[in-house]
């Protein structure tokens, strides 16, 4: 009897340490899966932000056409920089962050441009990448009135007449502003001589085509020379716009920087601002694509 006891007995401690034994442990955190890992890290890699200097006349279309094309692509962020294109040039110059440079006129951009005449690049810079450059744009060079036009100017003409014996007063860009630039064609055009008009107290300046529209805005001038878009955008009545004899065409060169960070992704918008969709934008306010 004392021996079967002993042997129920063993059994028993037996049965005891093994449920002791097989207690569970508590479960680790599970590790994400390698795919989920992967889509994570491709997400962060393929976030781009697009640094795109453009000239002030293009500041309403671009701003549109930019929220169309983050909307389609949400890895994409494009961070604009209107001004004017000698302003921007020369922040390019001086090592500001930038992926594509659209300028308002072709002098800008050569002076960037390694392939440039060098009468026009005199410092050798070299921004352009190569084979990016391309003509997208052209405006015109619109000579706008205040609401009402209270001076009765109706064309350009009349502009001439009202500076030779001055009576009205012109605002215009300043000289290393690309439509200023314009301007003084169309002054030598006509023989007048800038520096006279301005002594005279016939002319004021803007620093970009912004600042000379919003002169004409206000009425504190009688007439001011800007693009035909930027009176559209602003609402100015346009009374004449400018012959290419008069002061040549206008036209819009784009090019990717050779300092992007994002060469492939500056392109692909390049590409879309050559599309339909954005000729339709450009188009409504003024501009013509460039074929």
């Amino acid at each position: 009897m004392k021996k079967i006891l002993a042997l129920l007995l063993a059994l028993t401690l037996v049965f005891s340490f093994t449920a002791c034994g097989n207690t569970e442990t508590p479960t680790e955190p599970s590790e994400p899966a390698d795919n989920q890992t992967e889509d994570q890290n491709t997400v962060q890699e393929d976030s781009v932000e697009l640094i795109v200097f453009a000239a002030a006349s293009m500041t309403e279309t671009l701003t549109e056409l930019g929220n169309q094309y983050m909307a389609d692509h949400p890895e994409v962020t494009i961070v604009f920089n209107f001004d004017s294109s000698g302003t921007l040039k020369t922040q390019i110059q001086e090592g500001a962050d930038v992926d594509i440079f659209i300028s308002a006129g072709q002098k800008q951009m050569n002076q960037l441009d390694i392939t440039a005449d060098a009468a026009v690049n005199t410092e050798g810079l070299d921004f352009v990448l190569e084979g990016t450059r391309f003509n997208i744009l052209e405006n015109k060079v619109a000579l706008a009135v205040p609401e009402g036009n209270p001076a009765g100017i109706n064309s350009y003409d009349d502009l001439i007449a009202g500076l030779k014996d001055a009576s009205i007063m012109l605002a215009m860009g300043n000289a290393d502003v690309p439509v200023g630039q314009y301007t003084q064609k169309i002054l030598t055009y006509f023989e007048l001589v800038e520096a006279d008009l301005a002594a005279a107290g016939s002319i004021t300046y803007g620093s970009n085509v912004k600042e000379v529209t919003t002169q004409v805005s206000e009425a504190t001038v009688d007439c001011g020379i800007i693009y035909q878009t930027d009176a559209f955008s602003a609402g100015l009545t346009v009374v004449d716009t400018a012959t290419a004899e008069m002061c040549g065409q206008v036209i819009y060169p784009a090019a990717v920087m050779n300092v992007s960070k994002n060469v492939e992704a500056a392109k692909a918008f390049l590409e879309f601002l050559t599309s339909d969709a954005a000729d339709a934008v450009f188009e409504n306010v003024g501009f013509t694509p460039v074929a």
